[in-house]
């Protein structure tokens, strides 16, 4: 071969390996974004992501007792004291109730103002299907309905909680939303159990666990964001955590072998957010507190044992479970403290953030502690774009 034709292969050959895809200029990672957001962020605006609120707990005109009182109001747009409370406190989500969703053009009105709210916050509902379902029980919407999970879980067919999920979460995603707090991932063992019931799957966790997660799946197909609930589990108990005290006698051991069964697996599965239960275990926790302020509960055996890294939610901290044992302070800090990283519904908006930032500042919750929380809710944030 020639002097000049070998050189020549040379040369062509550099230029193509020159230009391989590894050379293709690339994007900052989605770990690099977050990390950048994070370093841009005040501590208020930091503290901001933590809270998941009502649209009511921006308006400061509004005070309430009860779940009734809310319902009359029928807050159904954002109004000028919503915006003055947010200049000073952002918001990472918001979370609709059936009585702040009239009608298909009021959601498409009210959604994107809640949205443009400051802290860029994630809209969420309860939409599980039965009878929690904010916009199926609505007659105004003309969406599928379901008679219940049991129903489904009754088929023994997960194909058929798959095909839930994805209803839902096309509908769902149609309209604007971001996460759905559903499935629930208890199993209703207690057949005197009065909050759960045919919320569940089943009373058997070989049946309810590849409904769940065959659920989720279909939340995610539609590009809905999924949340198992109530860990660790509000299936074996007599009381309903809305209005007052409820308990488990459980072990973690016979946990372990029921409960946390369809919890593991949704784990497994790679869900992003759980739920938090209001509910007692003194039998795994060593004393009677809710496990959402337990740190037994969320970091010893939810964390380390179970291997969850992703974001854990508090059930509604406006709950009588809550309210009757502490103050909105102490309740907002200690389930920080506990381990949670998104306080939801907290009873007064304000009150709790103001504790939550006075106990970073003064040390009693770290900066690096918040930022873990932070991270994880910015890791979806972005995911969510």
């Amino acid at each position: 071969m020639k002097l000049w034709m070998l050189a020549a292969i040379l040369t062509c050959g550099s230029l193509l390996t020159s230009c391989t895809s590894d050379d293709i200029p690339v994007g900052p990672s989605p770990e690099d974004k977050v990390e950048a957001q994070l370093q841009k962020m005040t501590l208020r605006e930091k503290v901001g992501q933590l809270f998941f609120i009502r649209p009511e707990a921006l308006d400061t005109t509004i005070h309430w007792k009860e779940y009734a009182d809310l319902m009359p109001l029928e807050l159904q747009a954002v109004n000028n004291c919503m915006k003055d409370v947010n200049e000073k406190y952002p918001v990472g989500g918001i979370i609709l109730y059936a009585w702040n969703i009239k009608d298909e053009a009021q959601l498409a009105q009210f959604l994107p103002q809640l949205k443009a709210l400051n802290g860029q916050p994630l809209m969420c509902i309860d939409e599980e299907g039965g009878r929690v379902a904010r916009i199926a029980n609505n007659d105004n919407f003309h969406v599928k309905k379901y008679e219940s999970m049991a129903s489904i879980g009754a088929t023994g067919d997960p194909k058929n909680a798959y095909e839930c999920g994805n209803t839902i979460g096309t509908y769902l995603n149609h309209y604007g939303f971001d996460i759905d707090f559903a499935p629930v991932a208890d199993v209703n063992t207690n057949p005197e159990n009065i909050v759960i019931g045919p919320r569940a799957f089943s009373d058997d966790p070989a049946v309810a666990a590849p409904m769940v997660t065959n659920y989720l799946q279909g939340l995610k197909d539609a590009g809905i964001t999924g949340c198992i609930k109530h860990f660790p589990g509000h299936g074996d108990t007599k009381a309903d955590t809305h209005y007052g005290y409820a308990q488990t006698q459980k072990t973690w051991a016979e946990m372990l072998n029921c409960e946390i069964v369809t919890f593991r697996v949704g784990i497994q599965w790679g869900c992003q957010l759980i739920m938090t239960a209001h509910i007692s275990a003194p039998n795994v926790i060593g004393e009677d507190i809710p496990t959402t302020m337990s740190s037994v509960i969320l970091q010893d055996k939810l964390r380390r044992e179970l291997g969850y890294q992703n974001i854990i939610v508090t059930d509604a901290m406006d709950m009588g479970a809550i309210t009757q044992q502490y103050t909105v302070d102490k309740a907002a800090v200690g389930c920080i403290q506990a381990g949670a990283d998104i306080v939801l519904c907290p009873k007064d908006f304000v009150e709790a953030f103001e504790a939550v930032l006075t106990a970073v500042e003064n040390g009693t919750i770290t900066e690096s502690r918040l930022n873990q929380s932070v991270r994880r809710i910015l890791r979806l944030k972005f995911s969510a774009d």
